[in-house]
């Protein structure tokens, strides 16, 4: 008994009113239980949508690891913990835009598309942590940077090479292409304002002290299952008409 209450004591206290910590908690078992729905579908499918459900399951496993320690970050120093933040980006962003290239392989999409795509989206994010963790001084200066990178993203594929392969291959794959398209623009939105509201600039007035922790934490729950589910829908519907 003495050894349990030993480790009791060693796990952060929440607060019944912190919300941050709550939606760390819960955001972290929605990815756990997201990952596993997709690691365990991956046979019901064929072959060539086995690939992007495994990196479905990856992106959402990816960050429930990285929520489990960025809970217990925020517990114990109670501050928004932007480098795990950003380590959890830099490897399930990308990853998200590698789904766009899988899906579209079926229209011709070649692997140049995917690393314009990663490529874009390694420059949004070290650019926005250099920003936000390194040299908030210039915060500006870097946000535009990745800003531009961003709608960079947003351009290829809504109206880029990406949208014409979607077109191409029309059906489902349009469909989902298109939902992914939403995702990026309208989800993806929250991260921009994040950034905004935790660094200093022309924008203070509008966004300054705004506590988005709550806001990137739904945020990333909701981008990254609903990318995957997309995802999955997609591969329901193709296995089907096979």
């Amino acid at each position: 008994m003495e050894k349990l209450a030993n480790i009791i004591a060693l796990v952060p206290k929440l607060a019944p009113d912190d919300y941050v910590g709550f939606t760390f908690f819960v955001g972290c078992m929605a990815m756990m239980a997201a990952s596993a729905f997709f690691f365990l579908s991956m046979n019901s499918f064929d072959r060539k949508w086995k690939t992007s459900i495994l990196v479905s399951g990856l992106i959402t496993f990816i960050a429930a690891v990285h929520y489990w320690y960025m809970r217990d970050y925020w517990a114990t120093n109670m501050e928004s913990p932007t480098f795990f933040r950003y380590v959890d980006w830099i490897l399930t962003v990308p990853l998200m835009c590698v789904e766009f290239y899988l899906i579209l392989k079926v229209a011709g999409a070649k692997k140049s598309l995917m690393w314009k795509l990663i490529l874009l989206s390694v420059v949004m994010l070290v650019t926005g942590y250099f920003g936000e963790g390194v040299d908030p001084a210039n915060a500006q200066i870097w946000g535009l940077i990745s800003g531009i990178a961003y709608f960079a993203i947003v351009y290829e594929i809504w109206l880029g090479g990406a949208a014409k392969l979607a077109k191409s291959a029309g059906g489902s794959v349009q469909s989902a292409h298109k939902i992914l398209c939403w995702f990026v623009l309208v989800g993806w939105a929250i991260y921009p304002i994040g950034y905004m509201a935790g660094t200093p600039g022309w924008y203070e007035g509008i966004f300054g002290g705004l506590s988005m922790d709550v806001f990137y934490n739904i945020a990333d729950a909701i981008n990254k299952i609903g990318f995957g589910l997309v995802i999955y829908n997609l591969a329901v519907q193709q296995t089907s008409e096979a």
